[in-house]
């Protein structure tokens, strides 16, 4: 099909996105309140970024190439030093250690090319079970508060928080969060695309004043993430300099793809924007797409150490939301490939036996039977999930944003539960057999909404 055509169908996505950001919200300058739908939440109160061009800000951590490797990501104003002071808590070790890291230079494509040095420093295999609490910044310039974080035990079932499309306002969510992040809840957290709503807005400062908001939590859970629609701008260049992805199998350097293993699970984050915004080069696609699928290769022959396979990405490839195209003419561009021909994921789903997938885009909660090629699989028609022989889709967009909610339209046959509450979903992994997903709902006092097992001893292809 001629390039004129592809080009054309990018230039109407791209107004598209463009239009979303007349709703653009100031930026705070002093305290901001987020309160949740919940009276017995208590109130969040943000203190906002330092004003100091030295001290550290929007602090938050990922894993490494491993789980007992963490990276500490931060950024300052002016040019310093890039070290994390790290100290054992448990086991107690008196001794600290200095880690040495580097920074990039970071320029907003805004009016105001706002710039700020982003620090990656790598804290490399720490071992089993330890706490430790660290501080970031250098000696000459100053440091940051105290944080803490854990590293996994070994044989461990990993617990997780997941979802998307969270704002800088109506942030709803975010309160109960950390309010379960703080009871210790959690592992780790999964962000499936868009993030503050947008970070490139007022010169980047609402990007600087979200990874702000999010640090109580992300300081001290590895905040792990995959890009959405809302990071368009400059060729997802916010994206791409704030978040440090791991690289350990061979992702693309800028978080756009990569991949992880987290006790029995396999999990990798894509960038579906790739299908979408064209006029960035159609490369970017065709090079994920490779790696994808020597990633899964790679994965499928780890099944004895690693049995879960699981995707993410922000937008959905099943879902049944009333908004126009996304749930039909977007899907089937990510299902069938690039103008239902080029590089289609679900065959690679489909042969690799990929187990869970989670989406967000739909500012809903929307969790499918188990699904290959729009077709419901055997063994699917009840909950549990036992042995399933297709893909469980999850959508779980309804963090909170300035966009409010979406709608529904008429159930499809592969949804089993709907919900448009605000909420976000839990996820344990306790072992090689059994997983297990519920949805938190912040309209209900946090009640959960939905809970389902999947069973499965047959990881592998889905015929």
């Amino acid at each position: 099909m001629p390039i004129s055509i592809k080009l054309g169908i990018a230039g109407r996505l791209f107004t598209a996105a463009l239009a979303c950001r007349t709703l653009a919200a100031t930026v705070p300058t002093g305290r901001l309140f987020i309160q949740s739908t919940s009276p017995e939440v208590p109130l969040y109160v943000y203190t906002p970024i330092p004003e100091s061009g030295l001290e550290p800000r929007n602090i938050h951590l990922s894993f490494g190439d491993n789980e007992t490797s963490v990276v500490v990501t931060w950024s300052t104003r002016n040019d310093t030093q890039s070290q994390v002071q790290l100290m054992s808590v448990q086991p107690p070790n008196a001794t600290e250690k200095l880690y040495n890291g580097s920074s990039t230079i970071f320029v907003d494509s805004g009016t105001k090319k706002a710039t700020q040095y982003v620090h990656r420093v790598t804290l490399p295999d720490l071992g089993w079970g330890g706490l430790f609490k660290y501080r970031c910044g250098s000696q000459a310039t100053g440091w940051s508060d105290w944080f803490e974080f854990r590293t996994p035990k070994r044989g461990f079932s990993p617990r997780l928080a997941m979802f998307g499309d969270m704002g800088m306002v109506n942030a709803q969510s975010l309160p109960r969060l950390m309010q379960d992040a703080s009871a210790g809840m959690y592992d780790a957290i999964l962000h499936v695309g868009d993030f503050a709503y947008d970070m490139q807005e007022q010169d980047g400062a609402t990007g600087d004043q979200f990874m702000q908001m999010i640090q109580p939590i992300a300081a001290r859970l590895p905040y792990m993430t995959c890009v959405g629609n809302h990071e368009f701008m400059y060729n997802f260049s916010h994206y791409k300099n704030r978040f440090t992805m791991p690289k350990g199998f061979g992702g693309d350097g800028e978080s756009m793809f990569y991949s992880f293993d987290l006790g029995p699970a396999h999990i990798i984050g894509i960038s579906t924007e790739f299908y979408f915004f064209v006029e960035y080069g159609v490369d970017q696609l065709k090079s994920q797409y490779d790696w994808l699928q020597a990633d899964l290769e790679r994965a499928s022959k780890n099944r004895a150490a690693r049995p879960w396979i699981i995707i993410m990405g922000h937008r959905p490839m099943y879902c049944s939301n009333d908004d126009g195209d996304d749930c039909t003419f977007g899907a089937l561009f990510m299902r069938e490939g690039f103008l239902a021909r080029w590089y289609p994921l679900e065959p690679l789903l489909q042969k690799y036996g990929v187990d869970l997938a989670l989406w967000a885009h739909e500012h809903t909660y929307e969790r499918m039977w188990p699904v290959t090629r729009l077709e419901v699989r055997n063994g699917s028609w009840a909950e549990p999930y036992s042995e399933p022989r297709g893909t469980v889709h999850v959508v779980t967009g309804s963090a909170g944003c300035r966009e409010r909610h979406d709608t529904f339209g008429s159930p499809m046959y592969y949804s089993a539960f709907r919900s448009t509450d605000y909420g976000y979903t839990r996820m344990q992994i306790f072992n090689s057999t059994h997983l297990s997903l519920e949805q938190v709902s912040d309209d209900q006092q946090g009640r959960i909404i939905d809970r389902i097992t999947i069973v499965q001893h047959n990881h592998g292809p889905f015929p």
